[in-house]
């Protein structure tokens, strides 16, 4: 789960602040419940502690364990520039032990991971070294996601790095009816990292309690740190009285950089260059070859209604190798079909904002659809306007129904419906009302 508030943030006021620290949200679970480790593992962890460690995780986290001669930029791996600068000491306990062996109980799990990170985690990489950040943030969206950049959670967190709709529009994300930024592997990666780095600095540079706090929120684990100072019992990060899932949060990210660092598991190499780009994409388009842009639904899963990419970010996410022929195509972009248009007759006292408004599209795309210089319309003149890519209908869950059943009733997939509507898990409740969108 990903509770997340933000107190004494620049740009937010105290009492704004307070409505966060009552906000909930999810995370999508990564695997089954942890099991023991043999005592030799427990005893192996022991002697790679770093020496003289201090318990107070405050100092301890933030400790360089290792000094790397290797130049991370001349990794052939991404996995392996990652692994020559991780620095997070390992604490000694059996929370993190039981996660070691868990994934190593999972021999397929870092196939899979290392698939859906490929178009990825060179990005992300990239972001947070630019930043200055520790590397292992790079391993967020490994447990908080298993890098599924459509997962939702039943606590209405969504994307790679799982952010709740508060969090996200507080760090500038774009969100409506059309796009959803948080599925947008650019201003996903920006907010997250923005987050954890004023965490980072509320915490006092304390890298375990930032990371909890983006679990369950600042106001929770500051208020466990006060209440161990109070009754004289040590404040490090395992000492703390938490949610048991954040508890189990930090361990995850902790046991990742182990397996990774000391070998393990096999991670699946992910070459060490650059695989997508970011193309600038200034006008709303609808696409007239879904087909021969699938990359492009794959890359840019924001798209609430693809294949009309509509009030989005002023950016599209390409593989490098497409992006020559992604402009050509936009700049000689064919005639739209009849059938993904409609118009509209002018009404007297109407208004772009208003018409867009009732026909849920933005004035940008009005004036882009009409080649309009200016906002002055006229009664009596015709509008035309974007028909979504799908109908949206509502179903009501009757007895019987199943995912599987109305996904097959519709002709969508399962993974569809439960996009559409924030399903984390598979389970209906007679009555509920699932929202579908219909391929015209």
């Amino acid at each position: 789960m990903m509770y997340q508030e933000v107190r004494g943030y620049s740009t937010i006021s105290r009492k704004w602040v307070l409505c966060f620290a009552i906000f909930l949200s999810g995370c999508v679970s990564t695997g089954p419940e942890q099991q023991s480790m043999p005592t030799h593992e427990s005893n192996t962890l022991s002697t790679e502690l770093v020496e003289n460690t201090p318990k107070n995780v405050a100092s301890a986290a933030d400790d360089i364990a290792t000094v790397s001669p290797l130049d991370p930029a001349k990794a052939e791996d991404v996995w392996e520039r990652i692994r020559i600068q991780l620095s997070f000491a390992l604490p000694d306990h059996q929370r993190v032990k039981n996660r070691i062996q868990w994934y190593a109980n999972q021999p397929n799990y870092m196939n899979v991971i290392s698939q859906r990170a490929d178009p990825f985690l060179y990005y992300i990489v990239t972001e947070i070294e630019r930043r200055g950040l520790p590397v292992e943030l790079a391993l967020v969206p490994l447990f908080e996601s298993d890098f599924n950049t459509t997962a939702y959670s039943d606590k209405h967190a969504s994307g790679l790095w799982q952010l709740t709709p508060l969090i996200a529009k507080h760090f500038g994300v774009k969100m409506n009816s059309w796009y959803d930024g948080r599925l947008d592997i650019v201003e996903s990666t920006n907010a997250a990292l923005d987050f954890l780095t004023y965490l980072h600095k509320r915490f006092d540079g304390n890298w375990l309690y930032a990371i909890a706090a983006y679990n369950t929120g600042e106001g929770r684990v500051a208020n466990a740190i006060r209440r161990n100072k109070r009754a004289g019992k040590s404040t490090d990060f395992f000492s703390l009285q938490l949610p048991r899932e954040t508890r189990d949060f930090v361990p995850k990210l902790l046991a990742a950089a182990h397996i990774l660092k000391h070998q393990t598991i096999a991670f699946p190499a992910i070459a060490n260059t650059p695989v997508i780009t970011v193309a600038p994409l200034q006008n709303g388009v609808i696409l007239d070859s879904a087909s021969e842009w699938k990359e492009v639904a794959m890359l840019n899963p924001g798209y609430r209604r693809y294949r009309a990419l509509l009030s989005g970010p002023e950016h599209i996410v390409l593989k490098i190798d497409k992006a020559h022929c992604w402009s050509s195509y936009v700049a000689s972009l064919p005639a739209i079909p009849d059938s993904q248009w409609k118009t509209y007759r002018i009404k007297r006292g109407d208004s772009l904002s208003e018409i867009a408004q009732n026909f849920d599209v933005t004035v940008a795309d009005i004036r882009t659809f009409n080649q309009l210089t200016h906002s002055r319309i006229r009664a009596g003149d015709e509008l035309i306007l974007p028909i979504p890519a799908e109908q949206q209908i509502e179903h009501k869950v009757r007895s019987g129904d199943s995912l599987w059943m109305i996904a097959r009733q519709y002709n969508v997939t399962v993974d569809k419906l439960k996009q559409w509507n924030g399903l984390a898990r598979s389970h209906l409740n007679i009555g509920d009302t699932l929202t579908i969108f219909l391929t015209p």
